[in-house]
């Protein structure tokens, strides 16, 4: 979907200490993209640099773009583009309209949301879900798959929900939010207290009694890997309860979506550790007050980074039934699969995506212009 469409979009990656403009058309990036620095703590120049960003991109182009969308932090009013009090951006206060005042420079329609939504859109529109399915229909399954649970691994834990090519906003803007589920091993806290970097470097100090004040975790990472000086089982561990914990949550998220699960975040480079841990999380069992076992999720779960896990996912236990009192048969699928993957185009490339085909898919539903 969008994959050849002519319209363009203006977007931003807005870091906490750079923004990247860029203009895509058709998935792709046109032009050479601009780098400002945020000035975080002073609204006039931030503003007065994104508008900055904006036209530079603007004088790139040979053609008008038809809007601007991007991901922005939160919490905010995403609607009405309404950016609230933010934590690493001091200029953010009280309620800055940075949506209508983009509108009104540029007078062009505004599109702001999550990274997490957008990256879960641009992953089922242009990355994870069509390629599962196009793995599918190669192996001769005819099983394809319709919604996407997101989530994104780093300074905190993101997520977004698409359930038939419909990004799952909610009513106050808070669909797919699993960051503020409840934390597994620490009742009273939020899961995202255990699935972030703080997090990782946190377990690995209680783990090896040694400060990790000062690693990162591509240190911790390397620690895991025996490439630095470090506890080691310490190091895979930190990655393995992180991918515990995250197991939990999405086992909720799962039984309401029924989807494929696509991971992505800066601590995807620790995925070895990370998903097969989410994976065992998901396929434990759960007990009646009868005393039997059953297991928690009604899909079967399949690490699809995994090779034969990979090949068990992609291989069709369909069959034929008859009806009865007939001798006409019907197809019948016998198993119930879920995928979880990280992401094969990146998480920056992905949120890109996702504002792209979010802008679009609003201009569409309004019955903006005419031009595709």
């Amino acid at each position: 979907m969008y994959e050849n469409d002519k319209r363009i979009v203006l977007s931003l990656d807005a870091g906490g200490t750079n923004f990247v403009f860029s203009a895509i058309q058709g998935y792709k990036e046109i032009v050479e993209p601009i780098n400002m620095e945020a000035v975080s703590d002073n609204l006039e120049e931030c503003l007065n640099a994104i508008v900055s960003g904006f036209e530079q991109i603007k004088s790139q182009l040979k053609e008008k773009a038809v809007a601007i969308s991007f991901a922005f932090p939160g919490p905010a009013d995403y609607k009405n583009g309404i950016i609230g009090d933010l934590p690493n951006f001091k200029a953010f206060r009280k309620g800055i309209a940075l949506g209508p005042f983009l509108q009104k420079k540029f007078n062009l329609p505004v599109y702001i949301n999550n990274d997490g939504n957008l990256f879960a859109y641009g992953e089922a529109l242009n990355g994870a879900l069509p390629m599962v399915n196009d793995w599918l229909t190669k192996a001769g399954n005819n099983k394809q798959y319709n919604n996407l649970v997101g989530i994104t691994l780093g300074t905190g834990f993101g997520a977004g929900v698409v359930l038939n090519n419909v990004l799952m906003l909610g009513d106050n803007g808070c669909g797919g939010d699993v960051w503020i589920m409840k934390n597994k091993k620490y009742p009273a806290m939020i899961v995202e207290e255990s699935v972030s970097i703080r997090a990782v470097k946190r377990v690995y100090q209680e783990l090896s009694g040694h400060d990790a004040s000062n690693l990162s975790p591509k240190d911790i990472f390397d620690i895991a890997e025996g490439h630095l000086e470090g506890d080691r089982q310490a190091a895979i561990s930190s990655f393995e309860e992180l991918g515990e914990m995250a197991g939990d949550a999405v086992a909720y998220a799962l039984t309401i979506v029924d989807g494929l699960v696509l991971v992505g975040g800066g601590l995807c480079g620790a995925a070895k550790y990370i998903l097969p841990s989410m994976t065992k999380e998901l396929q434990k069992e759960i007990g009646l007050f009868s005393g039997e076992q059953m297991p928690s999720m009604q899909m079967e779960i399949f690490n699809l980074m995994d090779a034969q896990a990979k090949t068990d996912f992609l291989t069709s236990e369909e069959c034929s039934v008859k009806i009865p009192f007939s001798e006409e048969l019907v197809h019948y699928n016998r198993s119930k699969k879920i995928g979880i993957l990280c992401s094969q185009i990146g998480t920056s490339k992905a949120v890109m995506d996702g504002a792209y085909a979010y802008a679009l898919q609003q201009i569409d539903e309004a019955g903006i212009g005419c031009c595709k």
